[in-house]
């Protein structure tokens, strides 16, 4: 397989363990394993503790275990643990179904901007991809009617982002009810890349329920990562045909065979507690977003944005007369900042921003921004 560098994730390596005030984060400021443990009820804890401390670090069941397919079945309407396969991370879930669901000359429909796996590995296996485009005039927004156009007799897959990465945009109940009714009518499939589920912004719309609960073919797709912030523990799954899940599992003996086994445990428990987690990363989305407001606000003249309408992520737009990537490269080395380059989603003069981060780390990083800013605008690097 002959496959595109990967912009996003190679430019994150070169800074994420150098940069102090990464609010480019895709997902929720990360959970201690302390603080995982400490959402049992305090009579239970030092079990939990001891039985988690006296798991044998050997092989763990290839699909994931079967406590941890059957806590995330109950998260989908009518799904089994039959019909769930546990992964390393949402990214390895979709590059197995891509593997599993495609062939070359197929024809894919793929939301973009987006995270470069979803478009790129059905180009790498050959398809003729045809980019669903989000576009900043319609402020990000789903363009149902594009769509219809875009979908063909000759189309086997729809690559779906809901909550979306980078631009926070989302696809409502009707939205996606619609989005099942041009697959069916041109016998596609939906793969539906739902990483941001359960990320609500407090006081917005709520999130519509996974593809998976409307359309028995399609595949929802989730990761602990994100919503959870457990990115450590490497789990993510999807949810989807028992078949699909057979063949996606015949290829993952080839490349990681299975989940760790004290992951797959501490996955059980961060689900057990997924209200608890819920709330915790809702206090720090509304922390954020109250801040990242008011710094937009007051920075109007430089910088804008689309508010994410769910997960964590937007894209903010910048005055200045420099690239995406020289930008970012600027604030990283120079003020410690990650704020993620526009042309790594395919979107220039603007930055990826996460509202995800620790409040106090995330308004440093917004403060050490605007200082970049003022410095570049006394240059007289404006647009």
């Amino acid at each position: 397989m002959k496959i595109e560098r990967f912009a996003l994730e190679r430019w994150m390596t070169a800074w994420e363990t150098r940069t102090p005030y990464d609010i480019a984060e895709s997902g929720i400021f990360p959970l201690s394993a302390r603080e995982l443990l400490d959402f049992e009820p305090p009579a239970e804890r030092e079990k939990t503790l001891a039985r988690l401390l006296d798991v044998r670090l050997g092989y763990s069941e290839a699909p994931g275990t079967a406590e941890l397919r059957s806590a995330i079945a109950s998260t989908y309407r009518n799904t089994g643990p039959d019909e769930v396969l546990v992964t390393t991370g949402a990214i390895e879930a979709n590059f197995l179904l891509f593997n599993a669901l495609l062939e070359p000359g197929d024809h894919v429909v793929a939301v973009y901007p987006a995270y470069q796996q979803l478009y790129s590995v059905p180009r790498a296996i050959g398809c003729d991809v045809s980019l669903w485009k989000l576009r900043e005039e319609n402020g990000f927004r789903y363009d149902l009617e594009e769509l219809e156009r875009l979908v063909t007799p000759r189309t086997r897959l729809i690559v779906l982002n809901t909550p979306h990465n980078p631009t926070g945009a989302m696809l409502s109940r009707a939205d996606l009810e619609r989005v099942g009714a041009i697959a069916s009518s041109a016998g596609a499939r939906i793969l539906s890349d739902e990483a941001y589920r359960w990320l609500e912004i407090p006081g917005g719309e709520p999130l519509a329920p996974p593809m998976r609960d409307f359309v028995p073919s399609a595949v929802s797709v989730g990761t602990l990562s994100k919503p959870f912030g457990l990115p450590g523990l490497r789990i993510g799954w999807f949810a989807g045909p028992a078949d699909l899940v057979a063949k996606c599992w015949g290829t993952r003996d080839y490349v990681s065979l299975s989940p760790g086994k004290l992951n797959d445990a501490l996955a059980v428990l961060a689900i057990k507690h997924r209200g608890r987690i819920t709330a915790r990363t809702r206090e720090i989305v509304r922390a954020n977003l109250a801040a990242a407001t008011a710094w937009f606000a007051r920075h109007a003249d430089v910088v804008s944005w689309t508010p994410p309408r769910g997960g964590l992520l937007a894209l903010m737009k910048y005055a200045f007369d420099m690239p995406s990537l020289e930008l970012s490269d600027l604030l990283a080395e120079k003020y410690g900042v990650m704020l993620a380059p526009g042309s790594a989603f395919g979107v220039e003069n603007h930055l990826r921003i996460g509202i995800g981060q620790d409040p106090p780390t995330f308004a440093e990083g917004l403060n050490r921004t605007a200082a970049c800013f003022e410095d570049l605008r006394r240059q007289g690097v404006t647009a």
